[in-house]
């Protein structure tokens, strides 16, 4: 019971802290979404003249439903922009659009870190529907450890928290990518003319609002994985 209320101290500031930065980019978009860039640019039109300044016209820059649901699927070949973003001649949105050419760029360029994540993401996939569940079970077996001819449970739990462990790195990896992507995208909106110097404080409130929602959800997801391991311990403590 002590273990479970540290661990509830612990997780609801990260909680908070994540709410805020949903609620920060929000706001944040919505801000500079209402100021009209000077070049009149909308986001469909960065992202194209991102991509073919730097010689990149085999990647389509398609509209998505949505506000904030703007990705790049290097699989497909496509920048989706969300409605918000891809005909809005707004600050806002020619940082998001400018985002997701960064992460283009990035695959053309072979980024380190961002080959890594796309390595992780099938994995990533499966654990992120298994591992809550497989720990879940485990621990229900484990409730039968001395009936069970070998410790199922355990071993059940192990493999939940291994699953679970990949998506934690995951959100790690992502972490970089995203900075970067960032990075990049408010150096091409200067370079080529789509943003003035003066304009582009604005695209990186914007920019590091969003960043601030991977960096929560990291923190989350990394005091579970901390709960899970300490789950972990309990069954070596026991076993021994």
């Amino acid at each position: 019971m002590y273990y479970y209320l540290l661990f509830l101290l612990i997780l609801i500031p990260f909680l908070a802290f994540s709410g805020w930065a949903s609620a920060r980019v929000g706001s944040t978009y919505s801000a500079f979404d209402k100021i009209a860039n000077r070049s009149c640019m909308t986001g469909y039109d960065t992202a194209t003249r991102l991509m073919h300044n730097r010689g990149v016209y085999d990647i389509a820059v398609n509209r998505v439903d949505g506000k904030l649901t703007d990705h790049y699927n290097p699989s497909k070949k496509v920048v989706n922009l969300s409605m918000s973003t891809f005909g809005s001649a707004s600050v806002a949105s020619v940082a998001v659009a400018a985002h997701e050419v960064g992460h283009v760029m990035q695959k053309q360029e072979g980024y380190v870190p961002y080959k890594i994540r796309n390595v992780l993401v099938p994995l990533t996939n499966i654990g992120s529907r298994l591992a809550l569940p497989l720990i879940l079970i485990g621990i229900l077996l484990d409730a039968f450890w001395y009936a069970a001819p070998m410790p199922v449970g355990e071993w059940i739990v192990y493999a939940g928290i291994a699953l679970y462990g990949l998506s934690t790195l995951f959100m790690l990896v992502t972490l970089p990518v995203e900075f970067n992507a960032s990075k990049r995208a408010k150096k091409m909106l200067v370079e080529d003319g789509v943003l003035a110097p003066e304009e582009v404080a604005g695209a990186s409130k914007v920019l590091s609002a969003a960043a601030l929602t991977y960096v929560a959800a990291l923190c989350v997801s990394l005091v579970y994985f901390l709960r899970f391991m300490l789950i972990a311990l309990s069954f070596l403590r026991k076993r021994n």
